[in-house]
């Protein structure tokens, strides 16, 4: 402490100054001294006292210490000692395990200090402009107080360090500087710096970030590295995760391809470091992140088939089979084996062959379902293999046909144990979890296949000596109708709420499957009065546990899923009448239409013929006066004229078609002849009229 006091100077002897006293006194030197090395120690000395009077220092100091690190540039020291004092200011004491009230108020220290200091945004790119310094002091302590700042204060730093002119870049540099604790300090600000901040992400992405992190990954030993390895790991996660373009940068890079070689194993896997077991989980976590199923399905596809096409699928199979793989690794293999082949036909392809080494050799998924089935295994892993089970049949036809045949009478080998033996024995074993497993695992198996569900119907059951065989549809149900005598271990809702689970997804939208189903006669009543039964008691009862109520949704909806199976076809022989008497009805509809448009028709037709009968007497009478002024012009001329003549025949034939009241277009047509026989008589009439005129002028 002597340095304290040839800080602020000798006191006399008995006046001991306080803590605010001495720090109030150190700022004014700091901010009144003209020499560098008189600051120097002032600044050293405040340092000292950062911890204990942390309160006084941020209060009265902050200030100041900007300044140094504003104004004293070229003094690495002073500066290395203003960035420990602003760190010990905003972050709470690491060392010590604090008591829990203590803990709350030094965070609340640490917020209230952090907010001041990134007030001004110009003091983070004052910290950005110092992590450009090569020296050590200055660096490392620039890296931690920016880390500190960002996991009090994360997205106003992130806002800052994005619009800052190089910011991003300025902190990539950290991951080449030689000094390893630089660079593994880097790590753990760029992982603050990169939580969930999708601009930030893309820009460290594109900075190059994944080639050096692979890089010292394969430095640090890979799987079998220490703590760095996982940070970088952690980093990669915080870049790919929910990060499209990320993901899409990392599979056209072919950084898919430099992920194989963390997953090889030899043949002896037992006693593993619980640092290697945490690196391995997160490197299976970044696979699964690559081809996840909330990805877009055509980045996932490409992703699956890069997996396939480098042998990392082949890879991780291995680790799947091989011995003394820790079970908490295992399971998070087999979850990710799961989404690697998860509808891409190849790799589900490929997993169906994949062999266990075992003497003599069985396919995996018959070991997974050993596994599925065996209660002794862990919750979690039997879960994995459900899912595994599950991603391997979504979109495979092929592999639900492989799987439902195991279970036809014509291809059982009672010699070998098939994937549908170890189905049908779990369904009905004496372990809840088992029943409920297997009948899911088979559900999927006729997930919308009808050609399986119809297929399954053939499957018979021996239940006891000396009595028929019964189907396994009529077994199931009568598990639940019935009751069954085993004592089972775990809750029998479980093993109902599996078997419902099965014949819902079995008999939607399967009339062969409804026919088998009302075929008992039990069936229906059951459903109908167990589902009412359970919703009224749902209803009614206000004590239930939040467990009971959960049971009993679990029963409800199966039961309504169900019933609906069950009235579906019914529906839909309903639908279908009701689309055929709608267009029976329109056809009708259209009929009527069609002939009322025709009677308009007819009727405008009738006016236009009485018109037109009209029109034509009318022209008779006309006619009839003309026809009678010829006949007195060629009696003057001498001409005898008889009323048999022509002009008779043609004044009668007009008469003929009013008599006969015939259609419009043939009265027309007639009397069109009519004008023109007229046209003729009148010109014969006039030739002739000129040759007797010619007569009288030769007489």
């Amino acid at each position: 402490m002597n340095y304290i006091w040839e800080a602020v100077g000798r006191q006399p002897p008995g006046q001991q100054p306080s803590g605010a006293e001495t720090i109030q006194k150190l700022c004014d030197r700091v901010a009144s001294s003209t020499l560098l090395e008189d600051r120097r120690d002032a600044v050293r000395a405040i340092k000292s006292l950062s911890k204990k009077y942390r309160v006084e220092v941020g209060t009265m100091a902050m200030d100041h210490l900007l300044r140094i690190l504003q104004s004293d540039r070229t003094d690495t020291e002073i500066l290395g000692y203003a960035l420990d004092t602003l760190y010990n200011i905003v972050c709470s004491d690491e060392e010590e395990e604090p008591e829990e009230n203590q803990q709350k108020q030094e965070d609340d220290l640490g917020a209230r200090f952090t907010e001041e200091f990134i007030g001004e945004p110009d003091n983070i790119t004052l910290l950005l402009t110092l992590l450009e310094e090569f020296d050590f002091h200055v660096r490392w302590r620039g890296v931690k107080l920016l880390t500190v700042l960002l996991k009090s204060q994360c997205a106003p730093v992130q806002s800052i360090v994005l619009v800052s002119p190089m910011g991003v870049s300025r902190l990539m540099d950290l991951l080449a500087d030689s000094r390893e604790v630089i660079r593994n300090d880097g790590l753990l600000l760029l992982q603050q710096l990169t939580k969930g901040n999708t601009a930030i992400q893309k820009i460290v992405a594109f900075e190059n970030a994944f080639e050096r992190l692979l890089e010292i990954i394969t430095e640090e030993g890979s799987s079998d590295g220490g703590i760095v390895v996982e940070d970088c790991l952690l980093l990669l996660l915080n870049l790919l995760k929910n990060n499209s373009s990320n993901q899409n940068f990392f599979k056209e890079g072919s950084y898919i391809q430099k992920m194989k070689p963390w997953f090889e194993v030899g043949d002896d896997n037992s006693g593993w470091s619980a640092q290697k077991v945490t690196n391995l989980h997160l490197m299976l976590q970044l696979v699964r992140v690559m081809v996840s199923p909330v990805n877009s399905p055509g980045a996932t596809a490409s992703c699956q088939k890069a997996m396939f096409q480098c042998g990392l699928l082949q890879q991780l199979c291995t680790i799947l089979m091989a011995t003394g793989v820790p079970a908490d690794i295992l399971t998070e293999t087999i979850n990710t084996v799961s989404e690697v082949i998860r509808g891409s036909e190849v790799n589900q392809d490929y997993f169906a062959s994949v062999n266990a080494p075992s003497n003599p050799p069985r396919p995996a998924i018959v070991v997974l379902l050993m596994s599925m089935v065996n209660e002794r295994q862990p919750f979690v892993l039997r879960c994995a293999v459900l899912y595994c089970f599950q991603c391997f049949l979504y979109k495979n036809h092929k592999g639900q046909g492989e799987i439902v045949a195991t279970l036809l009478p014509s291809t059982i080998d009672a010699s070998s144990m098939s994937a549908g033996q170890l189905l049908c024995g779990g369904l009905f074993s004496a372990d809840s979890l088992s029943n409920w497993c297997a009948a899911v695992a088979l559900a999927h198996a006729l997930q919308d296949n009808l050609t399986q569900k119809e297929q399954l119907l053939r499957v018979q059951l021996a239940t006891s000596l000396g009595k028929p065989p019964v189907s396994l549809l009529q077994q199931s149900t009568n598990i639940l109708s019935q009751g069954d005598k085993l004592e089972r271990r775990g809750s029998h809702v479980q093993t109902k709420v599996g078997l419902l689970m099965l014949l819902c997804t079995w008999i939607s939208n399967c009339p062969i499957a409804v026919m088998h189903f009302l075929h008992n006669q039990d069936n229906v009543p059951f459903v109908s009065f167990y589902l009412h039964t359970h919703t009224y008691t749902h209803t009614l009862s206000h004590t239930h546990t939040h467990s009971l109520t959960h049971i009993l949704c679990a029963f409800t909806f199966p039961f309504i899923a169900l019933l609906l199976s069950v009235c579906q076809e019914q529906v839909q022989a309903l639908l279908e009448s009701k689309e055929l008497m709608e267009k029976e009805l329109s056809s009708a509809t259209s009929s009527a239409a069609i002939m009322q448009t025709e009677k308009s028709k007819l009727q405008q037709e009738l006016q236009e013929s009485k018109k037109e009968q009209d029109d034509l007497l009318m022209l008779l009478a006309d006619q009839d006066q003309k026809i009678l002024s010829l006949k007195h012009r060629l009696e003057d001329l001498g001409e005898t004229v008889r009323s048999s003549g022509f002009l008779w025949c043609v004044s009668k034939l007009l008469r003929l078609i009013l008599a006969l009241d015939l259609t419009f277009p043939r009265r027309l047509k007639m009397r069109m002849i009519w004008m023109q026989e007229t046209s003729l008589t009148m010109m014969m009439m006039k030739r002739k009229k000129s040759v007797m005129n010619k007569n009288k002028l030769t007489s």
